[in-house]
């Protein structure tokens, strides 16, 4: 049977079902996982090493106890998923996945420590210390290692190895030799020192311990896994951040003897057909229609659309996005599963499950070096015996490749490096999610941006005030300012907001009136003042001259709103409000070409609207993709990479979330949404574009000390693997060399704390 038959579905009816998969180590766990999985009559199973969850489809009648029975027959636990809580239940909060390693990691630490001190000072070495070492050091060897022994006992089964195998032997040959030593050699003796000599020459080793070595590479690496595991465990934060922004309970209308009256429910009771409430400031409960009022939704964080949207009877509307003005009343279209909040859920997922995962550079070395030492290590124990130097001597130089390969320094390069890197990128508002993420960024090409609260402020703000002939701009900002104060519009706020750090005080309203769709009114100062669309003064036979007339065109043309402002028979002048940009955009543009990248601008806002942003900060016109919903955005990006580009997607809003967890390199300013910043590879805290640059230029940095590290490392145990075969390096020296190559990993890695930012 080829591949191609063994992953086609059945020809009768299938189910799917999701499984979470435990004791993975590497991607190559996965391919295993997924390769037995296939091999079942109609079985399609793709397992994700990133969210330790394996999809699976497969026949009406096989029973899912199969596939569980499956994946163990590989060496690994699998666990359907459970059924949902309840509404409402809070009790069962699951434990945090990562607690059992770090209990394993500290309570290794700190029996390691004093076993580490007692080898390298020789003058705190006291009579029958040898012991002690060997107490402490044992439960660190046998049970805080039992996860690479677990793992290399795996590979062995499958006949495969990965630095599992290694750390499991290395540390497995120091300890038994130890055990050796101790029982059975000289080391066991009172009064017993153990100098820290860098001797070169042949010994039979029976005088020597290595229980420091045995533990403390287990704890070291324990400390790397421990790294490792937080950040996978991100992996399905998106989804729970994008699912969180929905409304928790809505007041429901119903008709009883009295009347209609409300009724509060979690939303997850409410149907499709049910009239709810929103009031100004709640969230829309679900995706639906207004049947009766008036209002502005923001709908910025799903449709990247900056300007709120005016809404009456008859308008769709989508559920989170927030009710910005009036009161509505809205019946339900969609609910559950079928609202466009949930579908972005899954666009999120399907893009982090479509996302190659890229091995460990560790991982991708010690697969071949792995099998090079274990063969080395049995050919020099074999040439030893041989040439008739007696079983001791021969395992000795055996030990010693053994200790000098043991791949510390190659399990540190990686986190010690990313430890330093994220130190310092926290102190400049720049996250390091973890480092599969650093490949991708000396290989990225293009850069994709989002515009609102991205490239600009996400705010509405007063741009520009145009008073008309005989009139003066601070006095119409002041009275339209002072009117606008009553309104809960955003523009109205933007407005208010501008007059107010203008000209300080407002003066008082009198007969304030909000007219639906047109604007509001009243008198200010005696003054009979409306504001609004023009269309509410030519009501009012107040009709813009021919120089507000060209004003409003030109801004218009620009993207922007305008507001126009009459009182006392006459239009007076005009307001200009938009999304400003922000005022770093146009030099970080500048730095993202520097660095080889090509910067597009990509939002759900209008065409106009966009290049007149890109204007502004130097984006090239035929760089801007407007008028993208969030599900485009996704499209986009695949396009992209389907065109051959490494792409990069900086955004802020939840319409992002998707693209970011689709592109290649996602970027997340944090002050934006959760679920855009957990759906990112690179979270920047701070709102300054200019920091997309210092992220990139750090993990291109980070990532170029780990590949350093990993070459010397590597480097160095080939350079010493010959003299230990030899017989010309002890296991003494060998733990020693193997000690110094992990200073040299640290010390290389805190080059890092010297990183300097472009953005101060």
């Amino acid at each position: 049977m080829t591949k191609t038959d063994q992953t086609q579905p059945a020809a009768g009816p299938t189910q799917q079902v999701e499984l979470a998969i435990t004791g993975m180590t590497c991607a190559s766990c996965a391919n295993r996982i997924e390769r037995k999985l296939n091999k079942l009559d109609g079985v399609v199973a793709t397992v994700n090493y990133a969210t330790e969850k394996a999809r699976v489809s497969f026949p009406a009648d096989l029973p899912p106890e199969q596939l569980l029975s499956t994946v163990e027959q590989a060496g690994y636990a699998a666990t359907l998923p459970r059924p949902e809580r309840p509404a409402g239940d809070e009790t069962a909060v699951p434990e945090d996945p990562t607690a059992a390693l770090r209990r394993r990691l500290v309570i290794s630490a700190v029996l390691s420590l004093p076993v580490v001190v007692l080898a390298m000072v020789p003058a705190w070495q006291f009579t029958y210390w040898q012991w002690l070492s060997l107490t402490l050091a044992a439960p660190v060897v046998v049970w805080g290692g039992w996860p690479f022994h677990r793992a290399a006992w795996t590979n062995l089964r499958h006949g495969t190895s990965t630095m599992d195998t290694l750390v499991s032997l290395g540390t497995l040959a120091a300890f038994g030799w130890s055990l050796y030593a101790l029982f059975l050699g000289t080391a066991g003796e009172p009064g017993m020192t153990h100098p820290f000599e860098l001797t070169v020459g042949r010994s039979d080793g029976a005088g020597n311990i290595y229980l420091e070595a045995a533990a403390g590479v287990t704890t070291f690496l324990l400390a790397g896994r421990y790294v490792e595991a937080r950040s996978k465990r991100r992996a399905g934060a998106a989804l729970r951040a994008l699912l969180e922004l929905g409304a928790k309970d809505v007041a429901v209308l119903r008709d009883g003897p009295s009347g209609r009256s409300e009724h509060r429910i979690p939303v997850e009771q409410l149907s499709v057909g049910d009239l709810f409430v929103v009031r100004p400031g709640e969230k829309l409960a679900t995706d639906g229609v207004v049947e009766e009022g008036t209002s502005a939704v923001d709908e910025s964080m799903l449709t990247g659309e900056s300007v709120p949207v005016e809404v009456g009877p008859g308008t769709a509307v989508t559920g989170a996005t927030v009710n910005a003005g009036g009161r509505l009343v809205v019946r339900a279209t969609r609910v559950g599963a079928d609202t466009q909040l949930a579908q972005m859920a899954r666009l999120v997922e399907d893009a982090q499950n479509g996302k190659a995962q890229a091995q460990r550079l560790a991982d991708r070395i010690s697969g071949i070096f792995v099998p090079v030492v274990i063969t080395l290590a049995v050919a020099t124990l074999g040439f030893w015996i041989g040439s008739g130097n007696g079983l001791t001597v021969a395992f000795t130089a055996a030990v010693a490749v053994l200790i000098i390969a043991c791949p510390c320094a190659l399990g540190l390069a990686t986190p010690t490096a990313l430890m330093v890197g994220t130190g310092r990128g926290a102190q400049l508002g720049i996250l390091i999610k973890g480092p599969e993420v650093l490949e991708s960024t000396r290989q990225v090409d293009t850069i994709l941006l989002d515009k609102t609260g991205t490239v600009t402020t996400g705010q509405m703000t007063l741009l520009d005030v145009v008073a008309d002939d005989d009139e003066q701009a601070d006095e119409v900002l002041r009275l339209a300012g002072a009117l606008e104060s009553g309104s809960e519009h955003p523009i109205a706020r933007a407005v208010a907001r501008g007059a107010a750090d203008r000209s300080g005080g407002l003066p008082e309203v009198e007969g304030f009136a909000n007219v639906e769709g047109l604007g509001v009114q009243g008198v200010v100062e005696g003054h009979a003042v409306l504001v609004g669309r023009p269309r509410l003064l030519a009501e009012w036979s107040q009709h813009l001259s021919p120089r507000l007339a060209e004003a409003m065109s030109a801004a218009e043309a620009e993207g922007r709103t305008v507001v126009a402002v009459g009182w006392d028979g006459r239009a007076r002048g005009l307001l200009v409000v938009a999304d400003a940009v922000k005022a770093t955009s146009a030099e970080a543009i500048t730095l993202l070409r520097r660095l080889g990248l090509t910067p597009v601008l990509l939002t759900g806002d209008h065409e106009t609207v966009a290049r007149s942003v890109a204007r502004q900060v130097g984006i090239a016109e035929s760089d801007v993709i407007a008028g993208v919903l969030p599900a485009e955005k996704v499209g986009v990006v695949r396009r992209l990479q389907a065109e051959g580009r490494t792409v990069a997607m900086v955004g802020d809003g939840v319409n992002d979330a998707a693209a970011l967890a689709q592109a290649d390199l996602g970027l997340a300013m944090g002050t934006g949404t959760d679920v855009a910043i957990e759906a990112s590879d690179l979270t920047l805290v701070r709102g300054d574009l200019r920091v997309v640059a210092d992220g990139i230029r750090l993990a291109r940095r980070t990532l170029g000390i780990i590949k350093g590290n990993l070459f010397w490392a590597f480097a160095y145990n080939v350079a010493a693997l010959p003299l230990a075969a030899a017989g010309l390096l002890n296991p003494m020296l060998a733990g020693a060399a193997m000690a110094f190559s992990s200073v040299f990993v640290v010390t290389n890695s805190l080059r890092l704390r010297g990183f300097r930012p472009v953005a101060t």
